[in-house]
């Protein structure tokens, strides 16, 4: 039962009005018996029937499979989630587990994932906290306290330093402006000079205020506040960006301008290098469509797309193989 709790506790602070371009939408003529009896066969079945397994749970909503894990547990008195632990095995385990968590619950154990042990994973932290709405990571705050018993601030600060570490806080503080129809002329022209006369002008580079402008403005503004910078500075914001700052502060940042002017396409980029060179890299390929797909899957399939001049599920079937390949193109969806 401890399993059934930490994977489909019932928090939710409203994110589903974030989830406009999903590839995994609720399924019609919805039965949690019928699909808990049709798991339970799959699983007792010699040798394991992972298509099965595939079909009905990459179909399904996480609000969908939490009602047949309860459905299946009731049946077969076991806990779904420890059933599917013990048939399934490799990536196509980590896929199945992860639509098992709702997208607040995946990112906050990704998280976990990254800042503890040994080292950090930096390139990790910073996706997940850079490419969040405000809405995401005040769900994903609420979670890991719930999960793990510990701040997500608490943890952040405890393993990363510098400005690193006071830019991901800054953003883990959710004090970003609601969006709003109203252009602020006068706020985007004084965003925009201030950026500039904290970098480029002068000697050093006044980090503070960068890091405020860029984690309490909203999205709409930032990009107008980018548009507006580039009549002060001779380079633009991401050019600025790989001259004043190095290192990880840096990569945060360029992530954090990508997501503020597309979203969909940094996703895009990100899922094109997991799969360059030869086959793929597993988690990062996994962790991406996970979390994506009941929010903006679709968009980013259509950005892949645009940008590479093939589609994700022609990458994915280039890159992997096997019910890892079956699993992730099921998510995805036929090509739109």
């Amino acid at each position: 039962m401890a399993l059934v709790s930490e994977f489909l506790g019932q928090l939710s602070l409203n994110v589903g009005t974030e989830c406009k371009y999903p590839t995994v939408v609720p399924a019609l003529d919805f039965d949690p018996d019928r699909d808990a009896t049709r798991i339970e066969t799959a699983i007792k079945t010699k040798g394991v029937d992972e298509q099965t397994i595939i079909d009905v749970l990459t179909k399904r909503t996480y609000a969908q499979r939490r009602e047949i894990a309860f459905a299946y547990e009731k049946r077969a008195k076991k806990d779904m989630i420890t059933a599917l632990k013990g048939a399934l095995s490799g990536p196509l385990e980590a896929v199945i587990l992860g639509l098992m968590r709702s997208p607040a619950q995946y990112d906050a154990s990704v998280i976990r994932g990254s800042i503890q042990g040994l080292g950090t994973d930096e390139d990790t932290l910073i996706e997940l906290l850079c490419s969040r709405s405000n809405k995401e990571l005040v769900e994903i705050k609420a979670v890991y306290k719930e999960l793990f018993k510990k701040d997500l601030e608490k943890d952040v600060a405890g393993d990363t330093s510098g400005n690193f570490a006071k830019l991901l806080l800054a953003l883990v503080q959710t004090n970003r402006d609601e969006s709003s129809s109203i252009v602020d002329f006068e706020k985007i022209d004084a965003d925009a000079r201030a950026l500039y006369e904290s970098g480029v002008k002068i000697k050093g580079t006044d980090v503070n205020t960068w890091i405020s402008i860029m984690s309490q403005r909203n999205f709409p503004h930032l990009r107008k506040v980018f548009e507006k910078y580039k009549s002060y500075s001779p380079y633009d914001m991401q050019e600025s960006i790989v001259k004043e700052v190095k290192g990880d502060l840096q990569k945060s940042f360029l992530v954090l301008v990508e997501c503020i002017q597309n979203k969909y396409l940094y996703f895009a980029k990100r899922l094109n290098e997991a799969m360059k060179g030869k086959g793929a890299k597993e988690k990062m390929l996994t962790r991406i469509i996970v979390s994506r797909c009941e929010v903006d899957l679709k968009k980013i399939c259509s950005e892949y797309k645009s940008t590479f001049g093939q589609s994700l599920q022609q990458a994915i079937t280039e890159h992997t193989k096997g019910d890892y390949q079956k699993v992730l193109l099921s998510i995805c969806g036929p090509e739109q």
